[in-house]
């Protein structure tokens, strides 16, 4: 019995509308119509939008590998933009009444670094300029950021490149050093090889002092000899003048010894003080071939060093070639069809509200005829 009552009513309903279609259907098509007309009067709204990329550095983690770093959060740059931070400089700059200065919606895309900016304004050509001034605007402040990094990168490598050139100056000295040091090794050499030439002939010298000395004990024994005979013979009534000039040539053959001892003494003594000035030569040499062993330890040290900053360098200067300005991945670009107004939306809007409000309408006046009938 109730879905009988309720089919009836949707039957009743249904006549209803019909009854009363041209009160729903005359009046909807009349508002659709001026809703149309309307929306074709009205100016249209074109949507501009570009696309920015913030600037970026590549910073190095403290395990020595780079990692992109964006000068600023795309969130908070989308902000920026939204809070109108930059409306009044580019109204000035463009002219435009900040009163009527249109709106600049900006987001950060989603899963990106991105950030889009747009513009809805019935001039397509000004929207473009708006966005082309806000992006200048936002490019000096982001780059400024990035200015200060490129400075402060070469001025790390112009201080290592300084220092390279310090260090290169360093091993030209040492350089020089072991040049001096190699001079000095070879004046000791010959020094040494002087003195071993030396020692040869005063070698020499000795022995033939020596040869001589023996000559002169041979001729002293054999005047002593002489001089014992003399005696001998004096004794048998020999001269006494043979007897002193015996004597004297004894003395003088004496005297002849000595300086001939003397002189082979100094050759000894010659000789001793060359083989320690060998001697002292030789520890010189060992010093000298120690330091310069040593200088050329350090030569390679340094020569290391320059080969690790210079390996600096070039991870300096890579790490400038990889630094990104701001840019527009997007310019600014309008919509191929214009966002406002919307012909089928407020069509299909206004048609579904003149449809619910005529047919509420159509029940009410049915409703106001069925009284006046039970009335009457």
């Amino acid at each position: 019995m109730e879905m009988k009552d309720k089919d009836v009513e949707l039957i009743d309903l249904l006549e209803v509308v019909w009854k009363r279609k041209w009160l729903i259907i005359v009046p909807t098509v009349f508002i659709i119509l001026a809703a149309a007309v309307a929306s074709l009067l009205k100016p249209s709204v074109w949507e501009v939008d570009a696309i920015l990329v913030p600037s970026k550095i590549f910073m190095q983690t403290a395990q020595g590998q780079f990692v992109e770093v964006l000068i600023t959060d795309p969130k908070q740059l989308a902000g920026q933009i939204n809070q109108e931070s930059y409306n009044a400089l580019i109204a000035s700059e463009l002219k435009l009444d900040i009163r009527r200065f249109p709106d600049i919606k900006a987001e950060a895309l989603p899963d990106t670094k991105l950030v889009r900016m747009a513009v809805q304004s019935r001039d397509a050509g000004q929207a473009k300029s708006i966005l082309q001034s806000l992006f200048v605007y936002l490019k000096v402040e982001l780059d400024r950021k990035v200015d200060v990094e490129i400075k402060s990168i070469d001025t790390e490598i112009t201080t290592k490149q300084n220092s390279m050139k310090d260090l290169d100056n360093e091993i030209k000295v040492k350089h020089l050093d072991i040049k001096s040091q190699e001079i000095e090794k070879e004046r000791i050499k010959g020094e040494t090889e002087s003195n071993k030439n030396k020692i040869v002939i005063s070698e020499e010298r000795s022995k033939s002092i020596l040869e001589e000395m023996k000559s002169v004990k041979g001729r002293i024994e054999d005047i002593d000899l002489q001089l014992k005979k003399a005696i001998a013979e004096k004794r048998e009534g020999s001269d006494a003048i043979s007897l002193l000039l015996y004597s004297n040539e004894v003395q003088q053959n004496l005297r002849y010894y000595g300086t001939l001892d003397e002189k082979l003494t100094l050759e000894r003594v010659t000789q001793e003080n060359l083989r320690l000035d060998n001697k002292d030569n030789a520890e010189k040499l060992k010093q000298i071939d120690t330091k310069i062993g040593q200088t050329n330890a350090e030569i390679g040290s340094i020569k290391n060093t320059i080969d690790t900053t210079q390996s600096e360098i070039t991870l300096l200067e890579d790490q400038k070639q990889r630094i990104d300005y701001a840019q527009l991945v997007k310019t600014p670009t309008s919509s191929i069809n214009p966002v406002s107004p919307r012909l089928i939306v407020i069509i299909a809007i206004s048609g579904i509200i003149s449809l619910a409000v005529f047919t509420l309408l159509a029940f009410l006046w049915e409703y106001i005829q069925k009284r006046k009938v039970i009335r009457g």
